[in-house]
């Protein structure tokens, strides 16, 4: 009997040091002028903007809660933070990082009506019926357009649908005013979004039921895209959840899609599946047609970046970076028919644990990794696929950018179970060998037909091309296209006046 109940004894105290030591997970939240003490690159935090109890004063900002993701404009004037549970993305001058703006998501029906794009067939509404476009929007990850133009944003769920169960949104902004200038209708729980380099798709992701929608953005005119399809991976999860009693969809989810890029010749459109072992899967965008999964990488996919001929992929739990040639994936894609085929040969390099958000430095030369529970950013030499650095990071990381001249890294911190997060952090990265800059490669390939003299640029299904700013070369040069074609204009009509009246 003294026996059994010593054992118990234990085992209980055990239990509670487990769990004690798992709810009381250090919080980190280093200050600006934190250096790293990074072999090949050397980083130090150089900015911040937060928001959690007793945080810097002169860092504050009251509209950071739970940042999801940043975006550093193409020609590096300013970034975009998106405030989850603020429901704005905020913007920020690159150089001073003053806010210069918040664009909140706050719609109304009748009232928001026109910025409404044309219904689709592809999302209909199974759970609510009234009211359907009055919502808050919970901004989660975005992308450029158009050379940067446009601004993609979507939205993990309409406030009211709790259960995340029926059609979200994704709000297209002018970076121009920092405006909004169309909203879409989307599939469940849209995660993540990306465009083609030739301008003409954008794929917006639905974690919510394994389903990816193409938009058709060739046009220069908003009101001129259109959705073009809707593509499913496997199958359409079935969701019928309570409408009063919210459940976890980050889980419960299928496949969890997540990491979305496009080859660089936009010939296959490539999707992480970060639940269920489920691999990436693969689009030809020729077809518009599902292919099947490829296997062979660690379980939990969360997110894919192409370079320099490799496929690079981030294995959230388990900590990972991995990689390998591009031509190798493809050819395996090659022989998918609706199934799976395993891919070996990956290389592999351990970063800290839940890897999220990656980025290349502009040379390919390094992966920037923010690792959410190790709460850290880890820089990875892909000549060796080695670690040569970390840095601390504000709790519980989850999103970054690096500027297109590499100089800067921005990481937001979106917190777990109501610790850390709620912190952006920015980077400033020195390298032992010079950097070069990254071409624009956001959708400017449709900007260029104007560059070039193409007729299809300036007809009448292009109202505005002639207004249209040309993010060119380097990101750092904007050339205004337009005020010559505007004077001849304004010189005709004087002319013609004065004609008209002598």
């Amino acid at each position: 009997m003294r026996k059994n109940t010593l054992a118990h004894f234990m085992a209980i105290f055990a239990l509670l040091f487990c769990t004690a030591g798992a709810v009381a997970q250090p919080v980190s939240h280093p200050s600006v002028g934190t250096t790293s003490n990074s072999e090949k690159v050397k980083l130090t935090i150089v900015n911040k903007h937060v928001n959690y109890t007793n945080c810097p004063s002169e860092y504050r900002d009251a509209y950071i809660n739970s940042p999801k993701s940043a975006n550093i404009h193409p020609d590096g004037t300013k970034y975009y933070v998106n405030s989850l549970e603020g429901c704005a993305t905020v913007v920020y001058d690159m150089k001073t990082h003053e806010r210069l703006k918040v664009i909140k998501y706050d719609f109304k029906d009748g009232k928001d009506d026109a910025l409404w794009s044309k219904p689709s067939a592809f999302y209909p509404f199974t759970h609510y019926t009234e009211n359907l476009n009055t919502f808050m929007g919970k901004p989660v990850e975005s992308t450029f357009s158009h050379g940067g133009r446009y601004l993609w944003i979507p939205f993990y769920r309409r406030t009211y649908d709790i259960n995340a169960q029926d059609p979200s949104a994704i709000a297209v902004v002018d970076t121009r005013t920092d405006s909004i200038v169309k909203l879409m209708e989307t599939g469940p729980l849209p995660k993540m979004v990306a465009c083609s380099h030739d301008g003409k798709h954008v794929a917006i992701t639905h974690w919510g039921n394994n389903t990816v929608g193409l938009v058709n953005v060739a046009s220069l005119n908003p009101d001129e895209w259109f959705h073009e399809t809707l593509l499913v991976v496997d199958y359409v999860l079935e969701l019928n959840f309570s409408l009063t009693e919210q459940i976890d969809r980050d889980n419960k989810s299928g496949y969890c899609l997540r990491g979305t890029v496009f080859t660089p010749d936009d010939r296959y459109l490539l999707v992480g599946c970060m639940g269920n072992n489920g691999g990436i899967a693969v689009i030809d965008m020729q077809t518009q047609k599902y292919l099947g999964r490829v296997m062979g990488m660690m379980a939990n996919v969360r997110h894919l970046v192409i370079r320099d001929g490799y496929l690079y992929l981030s294995v959230n739990k388990a900590g990972y970076v991995q990689r390998i040639p591009l031509d190798k994936f493809l050819a395996a894609a090659k022989t998918l028919k609706g199934k799976t085929v395993n891919l070996q040969g990956w290389q592999s390099c351990k970063v800290g644990d839940g890897a999220r958000t990656i980025e290349l430095s502009p040379s390919g030369h390094f992966v920037f990794a923010a690792c959410n529970l190790a709460s850290k950013l880890y820089v990875v030499d892909t000549r060796e696929m080695k670690v040569v650095g970390n840095i601390d990071v504000d709790s519980y990381p989850v999103g970054l950018d690096i500027s297109n001249d590499g100089r800067y890294v921005i990481v937001t911190s979106q917190g777990r179970g109501n610790q850390g997060g709620n912190a952006v952090n920015i980077y400033e990265v020195e390298y032992d060998e010079p950097e070069p800059v990254l071409k624009n490669t956001d959708g400017a390939a449709v900007l260029e037909l104007l560059e070039h003299g193409d007729s299809a640029g300036a007809d009448e299904n292009n109202p505005i091309a002639a207004s249209l700013p040309l993010v060119k070369g380097d990101g750092n040069t904007t050339y205004i296209i337009g005020g010559a074609c505007v004077a001849a204009v304004l010189l005709g009509a004087f002319f013609f006046a004065r004609r008209k009246h002598s």
